[in-house]
């Protein structure tokens, strides 16, 4: 059974993430989301920290081995301190970590090295659409088989730095089996709205909506060769790692809101001693510790091949994106007023929190 205690490597890396999440991610968040602009040096900070390079073996660039377990422990940490900003930060391997969960080894050799090695360049992928009943195992964009490269039709929501991306990793379906499609931004036929997405939180994300037309890719450029791959382990990542961000969004929720009723007073009483708050904290706090350890669990799962790691990491996806929800929404009721007001962060991670149950396919670990 997986260890409760993190390795010495494991601990350094959360430490030097808890670093970055306080001293930088949560300083500028609210101005971040107020200007719809998170500042170039955040992200180049937070890409210094090697998480990416850390999970790419050397032979592709990189210095480690991929770890679902590090990953969410980082990713947790990192969230904790500014959705956005992780969002942003970890864009790249929404590209880099499906290429070598289950990419062709030419297909390693050609783009990982691309994207680990030197600043944070924006390599992003495209896996959500506009659809009420979305399921990234039943896709409206499709790909279709003509001579020896494949035509993709349909339209994404949600691609990150899609504007800027030097390379976009798309899912389609082709034959009602969903695969990924390597292309380049300027492939002729793929149009990005010039508009970014409009939505209730992860403004300083930009984050564009996308069409392909009759774009043509090469066999060559299949995510996993010729025959294709299962993108099971790809959606599994994407899952463990949809949960490690709720969490570490609830967490930091439950903290901002336990300080402050441990210190407002109301005629004469500390928030915090009031029965139906103190109630209401532990709750919170159970239902955090309840998801964190699924999640942990999941993650361990998935490093160890077990037979049931799928299940539980779609488990954890379902029940974090609900767990933040609650804790997110109890942490403004805990405020009172002041929890309606933009200065106090509360009201940013409970729009962030709603948003969980669409956000599989904005990280991956």
């Amino acid at each position: 059974m997986y260890s409760f205690d993190p390795t010495e490597e494991q601990q350094m890396l959360v430490d030097a993430v808890g670093k970055f999440a306080t001293n930088d991610l949560r300083p500028a968040a609210h101005e971040a989301e107020e200007s719809h602009e998170l500042q170039q040096k955040i992200l180049n900070k937070g890409w210094e920290l090697g998480l990416l390079q850390a999970s790419i073996p050397e032979a592709y660039g990189g210095f480690g081995e991929r770890s679902a377990v590090t990953g969410v422990l980082a990713l947790e940490e990192m969230a904790f301190g500014d959705l956005a900003g992780t969002l942003a930060v970890l864009t790249p391997s929404l590209f880099a970590i499906p290429i070598l969960l289950v990419g062709s080894e030419e297909q390693k050799q050609t783009y990982l090295p691309r994207v680990i090695e030197g600043e944070w360049s924006p390599y992003t992928s495209a896996l959500i659409e506009y659809a009420f009943d979305f399921d990234p195992n039943d896709l409206r964009t499709t790909a279709k088989l003509q001579n020896d490269e494949y035509v993709l039709n349909g339209e994404k929501a949600f691609v990150s730095f899609a504007k800027e991306a030097e390379a976009i990793l798309i899912y389609a379906s082709l034959d009602g089996i969903t695969q990924g499609f390597i292309i380049d931004s300027s492939t002729t036929g793929l149009t990005i709205h010039d508009e970014r997405e409009k939505l209730m939180s992860l403004n300083a994300l930009p984050m564009y909506r996308l069409k392909l037309e009759n774009v043509k890719v090469s066999s060559l450029n299949r995510l996993g060769g010729a025959l294709g791959h299962d993108i099971g382990p790809i959606l599994a990542a994407m899952r463990v790692a949809n949960a490690a961000a709720a969490v570490g969004v609830a967490n930091a929720a439950f903290e901002y809101s336990k300080d402050y009723a441990k210190e407002r007073e109301v005629f004469g009483v500390k928030v915090a001693q009031k029965q139906a708050i103190a109630f209401m904290l532990a709750e919170m706090r159970t239902e955090i510790e309840a998801m964190r350890l699924l999640t942990w669990e999941a993650a361990w799962k998935l490093d160890n091949n077990k037979e049931d790691a799928y299940t539980d990491a779609y488990l954890a996806s379902i029940g974090a994106a609900d767990m933040v929800m609650t804790v997110t929404d109890r942490a403004v009721q805990i405020l009172g007023g002041h929890g309606y007001i933009r200065e106090h962060p509360v009201e940013m991670w409970m729009r962030n929190g709603r948003g969980f149950a669409a956000f599989t396919g904005l990280a991956i670990i």
